[in-house]
């Protein structure tokens, strides 16, 4: 008698990121509280929330810019609860700002080869000596930055151009080139389409689905356009008050009635 050989279990993967229990208080404010939250691996997750909701406070606790008042950050296995921003960085977290903070007196190239110093093996004596591992270190740092800036879709003739002297979409393009630069495995969009007309908004929705697929990434972004949140996110978080109120696929979070009254109010 022949025996079937038992079928095979499937096993869930380790998120690349996982929020339990955070929190963040300042002083007599609970800006988040308890949020727990499971990025899968190669995902794209949103998370969205009214005005003051603690999706922006939430995002500076995970790269480290806040340190949180309660609970446990875990990337890639490691516990970053309170590791400093910089050290997050070069662990391949990546993020952009909802008011873009580049540089404005660097150019667009400049601005990208910032990001990329935190995997340059030359340091302070390095600089100062100029040994010729170092001179070619910054030529292939120079060339991958132009690369970067090709590839979010800036033309050439702009790479030496004070980034400040850039219109709205293309300062977003250099930032997100910047965030590149840093070979992320993880990389945090703050309200990406803030400003972009509906054009705009769609070419970048377009463009995040070739990141995830070209570079291998995982994104987490904070929307506040609805289409394009409904139309890139696998996963969409909803926070409300610095609480968690609903979280699961797009089609279940736009039918659930507490993010319904989070976003219209309750019904009399």
């Amino acid at each position: 008698m022949s025996v079937e050989a038992p079928a095979p279990t499937q096993t869930t993967p380790e998120p690349i990121l996982s929020a339990a229990g955070v929190s963040k208080v300042f002083g007599g404010l609970v800006a988040v509280n308890q949020v727990s939250v499971d990025i899968p691996v190669g995902s794209i997750v949103s998370i969205i929330g009214p005005n003051g909701a603690g999706k922006t406070t939430f995002f500076n606790m995970l790269t480290g810019l806040y340190k949180s008042s309660g609970g446990r950050i875990v990337f890639s296995g490691r516990d970053i609860t309170d590791d400093r921003p910089d050290v997050i960085t070069k662990l391949g977290v990546a993020r952009t700002f909802q008011n873009i903070r580049l540089f404005g007196a660097m150019t667009a190239l400049e601005n990208v080869i910032v990001g990329r110093h935190c995997r340059m093996r030359a340091g302070l004596f390095g600089s100062v000596v100029r040994a010729p591992w170092v001179r070619a270190e910054e030529r292939a740092v120079q060339d991958r930055a132009a690369e970067t800036l090709s590839y979010v879709g800036l033309r050439s003739n702009q790479f030496g151009q004070l980034s400040s002297n850039l219109s709205y979409g293309d300062q977003r393009r250099v930032e997100i080139a910047r965030a590149l630069a840093s070979d992320p495995k993880l990389l945090l969009l703050d309200e990406p389409t803030a400003g972009m007309n509906p054009q705009e908004s769609a070419a970048l929705t377009e463009f995040m689905r070739k990141l995830r697929n070209d570079l291998e990434l995982t994104i987490l972004l904070i929307e506040h356009d609805m289409k394009v949140v409904m139309g890139v996110s696998e996963q969409i978080t909803v926070l409300d008050h610095g609480e968690k109120i609903a979280e699961g696929a797009p089609a279940k979070v736009r039918e659930d009635q507490r993010v319904i009254e989070a976003y219209l109010g309750k019904q009399s």
